[in-house]
Formats: C-alpha cells, sequence, structure tokens
C-alpha cells in the first residue's frame, strides 16, 4: 500500500511542486484548494504524467474552520494512515500595521496559522497512535525577520513558526517530526508582475525537493527548522 502525503494548498507554487515531488516518488496524496478548476487542472496534469498514481483532490477554503474540518474528515474517511502532513496554505496581502487594510490581520491569520493548526489537531492523533509521521508547516522568511510592508503577513508567519516549535517539542515522545520550512522568495503566482528575472528567485520544485529531503531522514533524525534563500539574498 501506498503512503499518503496530505498536501493543503496543492495547486500552485509550493505545494504544486510538493505534490508532484511525492507523487514521483510513490505516495498517494490528498491534496486541497479554493477553485475548482484550479484542482481539475491538476488532476489532469498528474494523470497524464503520473498513471497509477492516486490523488484526491477536494475543493476547501481552510480560512474557515468547518471546511478545515470537513477536509480533516474526508481525509478520515480513506482510512490509511496519514505519513506526511504539509501545512502550506497561505495567503498574503501586503501593508503596515498601522495602516493596512482592515480585516488584514484576521484573514492570514485565519489562513496561514488556524489552518495548520486546526488540520493538524485533526489528523495527529493517527499519527501519535502509529509511532509515526512527519508534519511540515510552510513559514517564510518574513516569520524569523520583519521588514517593511508585510505588516500582518509577518505577525502570521511568526505565529506559525511559533506553532511549529510548540508542536516539535510535544511530539518528541511520540516518533513524529515536525519540520517548519522557512523560504524566501520564491517563483510562484505570488510574484507575477514583479520586474525581476526569474532567475533572481528560488524554485518551487527545490523548496519540494527540500522537504522530501528532510522526510527521507531516518527516524533518528529530525530537520527542525530549514531556512532557504535566493542565492543573490532576499528582495
Amino acid at each position: 500500500m501506498n503512503k499518503l502525503a496530505v498536501i493543503t494548498g496543492g495547486t500552485k507554487g509550493i505545494g504544486r511542486a510538493t505534490v508532484m515531488k511525492f507523487l514521483s516518488e510513490g505516495f498517494d496524496v490528498v491534496t486541497c484548494a479554493r477553485k475548482q478548476a484550479d484542482l481539475d487542472n491538476l488532476v489532469y496534469e498528474v494523470k497524464s504524467s503520473f498513471s497509477s498514481a492516486r490523488i484526491w483532490a477536494e475543493q476547501a477554503d481552510l480560512s474557515k474552520k468547518d471546511q478545515v474540518l470537513g477536509f480533516a474528515d474526508f481525509i478520515k474517511s480513506l482510512n490509511k494512515p496519514v505519513d506526511v502532513l504539509l501545512n502550506n496554505t497561505g495567503v498574503f496581502f501586503p501593508g503596515s500595521v498601522h495602516n493596512e487594510e482592515e480585516g488584514n490581520l484576521e484573514l492570514m491569520i485565519e489562513t496561514n496559522l488556524y489552518s495548520a493548526y486546526y488540520l493538524t489537531r485533526a489528523l495527529i492523533e493517527g499519527m501519535i497512535a502509529n509511532k509515526s509521521g512527519h508534519i511540515f508547516t510552510t513559514g517564510s522568511i518574513a516569520g524569523i525577520q520583519a521588514y517593511d510592508n508585510g505588516g500582518s503577513y509577518s505577525i502570521s508567519k511568526f505565529a506559525l513558526l511559533g506553532f511549529t516549535k510548540a508542536l516539535r517539542e510535544e511530539m518528541k515522545p511520540h516518533g513524529v517530526r515536525v519540520t517548519s520550512i522557512l523560504p524566501g522568495a520564491t517563483y510562484t503566482a505570488s510574484w507575477e508582475g514583479v520586474d525581476l528575472p526569474e532567475s533572481r528567485f528560488m524554485k518551487a520544485a527545490d523548496i519540494a525537493d527540500t522537504i522530501f529531503a528532510a522526510y527521507s531522514l531516518s527516524p533518528h533524525t529530525v530537520l527542525e527548522e530549514v531556512i532557504l534563500r535566493p542565492q543573490l539574498g532576499d528582495i
């Protein structure tokens, strides 16, 4: 039986690259996104590239608790142990704390932090029972160094790193590994329209390869935090 990876926000950028990476390594994958058309495109590409792959793609807005729990219920209905959980769902709106648009903080906390919190809580008991599993969060350089116009995004990513650190401590005696992935500027849809060459950014596939490499270490070792930056530095 193939192992199962759950990857949220799997239709674009780092999420999509990680879906493809784990499928290429023989995993079954469950993913989700807000837009059905994006999910349909992903499934079509997967079926074209991996004829024997099994992927489940569910429409869900993980900024909403009830939809997070509904997605978790679907995963549990598959009756397959979750070997990997990548909490990758995220949203970014630029702005400064003192004058950003009203509601920015709430939306980014709900999307970037609460989605990971509630989905992890819903799935982690199975990992604890099996004494195995690996939980990743897609953080950001913005979660370790605030920057101008980062505002509530930076706040949410600092909080996500704190969540991941706390979870790591809690899971030590249960055989469940926990890793925070902290990438800098990665070439995804978020950077469309920016007047910079693609070569200035990291590749999403590099982040996916890093996640799989961290997972592939023996159970005796965990990469707690991985910082990745473009070769020429932050943007």
